[in-house]
């Protein structure tokens, strides 16, 4: 087997957020085609437990432990060099070390860094193929957080979308092959970018749609005669935080007033205290983490996802659109969906119109209609073995044969497309 350099900035398992849902399919696919050489941080204290299930897939991990104030102070030096600060954040002197030694050691032909500040250790070497997955376009993201923060926080995030916009449009041109999640980031990315050579495509996300099953038997975890409304997802991460607290503190009360039955649950691992106060409300719920969330999605009457800043697709949608449930999204949780708002899920604009689309599917027999047609367009659109038979086009050849030989939008379920 050939070997591949794979470095990912938060490691690849256990799968249970967004970003490592992605990493983690890919990296198991490789594993089975290449010998992979796997470096990667852990800023999440239960993920030590992990490394071994990493050590049996890889042919060698080298992993490093975040922490969080060290890692912020040398973020910081980026004032001062004029770099995003998300660079030296994700900068380590000893994992710069084992990536040398490692491309010495070992005949490697081809890296791939997932997320754009791991492109640093990759590119610029000499007989190497260095593939960068973007994932989404994070200079546009810290440019949305400026927009909801005052100064002077805003002005760091602006900053820090301008810093990393450079960065990104160089990482692009330097690499063999540049990637993101939806057709939209990549053409945003091309928009801000006009001078890039054009080697950049879409590689869809999908669904472990055995995983995530409506025929899944689970105990629910709800009491007796309540109607559950269900967020999924990482609770400290900013996004998050604030879609919560905007459907708890603006549309939860007009639900309830409609329907005291209706109670909201916000699943998910290490909330922020913003969100941990949101429990003090006797119609919100907050679990923390919990082992698994499919008995949550299977057995609430609405999903939602109300988020008012997001990038790329939204792997939590996906999963509750895979167990055939109801989901009411904000328009930017929903703008990369394939499916039909209205029929396999519901998009709603401000306050009054979320109200009325969950007390709607919370009394309706239409929910159930929807969330069946809901895992029709899952099946249909988001499936990894589409996806990653794309990564391997991206892979394996030459950059003037991707453009004419990655598999089209057509020829595998919208999963992948090129300029």
């Amino acid at each position: 087997m050939d070997s591949l350099l794979f470095l990912a900035h938060r490691m690849p398992f256990p799968p249970n957020k967004g970003d490592k849902v992605r990493s983690y399919h890919f990296l198991k696919h490789l594993a089975t085609r290449y010998r992979v050489f796997l470096g990667t941080f852990i800023d999440d204290p239960a993920d030590w437990q992990h490394v071994e299930a990493m050590r049996n897939l890889c042919a060698e991990v080298h992993v490093e432990a975040i922490v969080p104030w060290a890692k912020r102070a040398r973020s910081a030096t980026g004032f001062l060099s004029g770099e995003a600060l998300s660079i030296p954040y994700f900068r380590s002197g000893a994992l710069g070390a084992w990536v040398d030694a490692t491309l010495s050691r070992e005949k490697i032909g081809c890296a791939f860094a997932y997320s754009s500040p791991m492109a640093q250790y990759i590119l610029g070497r000499p007989g190497l193929r260095c593939i960068v997955d973007f994932v989404d376009m994070d200079s546009a993201k810290w440019g949305d957080y400026a927009s909801r923060r005052t100064w002077p926080v805003s002005a760091v995030y602006r900053r820090e979308g301008a810093r990393l916009l450079a960065f990104e449009q160089d990482v692009a041109a330097r690499a063999d092959a540049t990637m993101f999640v939806t057709d939209e980031e990549a053409e945003l990315f091309r928009k801000a970018s006009p001078g890039n050579p054009g080697r950049i495509f879409a590689i869809r996300n999908g669904v472990d749609s055995d995983y995530f099953s409506p025929a899944a038997d689970s105990v629910s975890p709800f009491p007796a005669g309540e109607h559950p409304i269900v967020f999924t997802g990482a609770m400290d991460y900013w996004p998050n935080i604030d879609a919560v607290a905007w459907f708890a503190h603006e549309v939860l009360p007009g639900i309830r007033s409609r329907d005291p039955a209706a109670r909201f649950y916000v699943v998910g691992m290490n909330p922020d205290p913003a969100v941990r106060a949101l429990g003090d409300d006797p119609g919100t719920v907050v679990t923390g983490r919990v082992d698994d969330v499919r008995p949550y999605l299977q057995h609430a009457r609405v999903v939602v996802a109300p988020l008012r800043v997001a990038r790329g697709i939204q792997n939590k949608i996906l999963e509750a659109m895979a167990m055939a449930k109801p989901v009411v999204a904000t328009a930017a949780a929903a703008a990369a969906l394939s499916g039909r708002p209205g029929v396999e899920f519901e998009v709603a604009g401000d306050v009054s119109e979320y109200v009325a689309k969950v007390c709607e599917l919370l009394a309706s027999e239409r929910a159930a209609r929807m969330g069946r047609l809901a895992r029709e367009r899952v099946l249909s659109d988001y499936t990894w073995a589409a996806s990653v038979k794309c990564l391997d086009g991206l892979l394996l050849q030459d950059t003037g044969a991707q453009r004419s030989t990655v598999p089209s939008t057509d020829s595998v379920g919208v999963a992948c497309t090129s300029n």
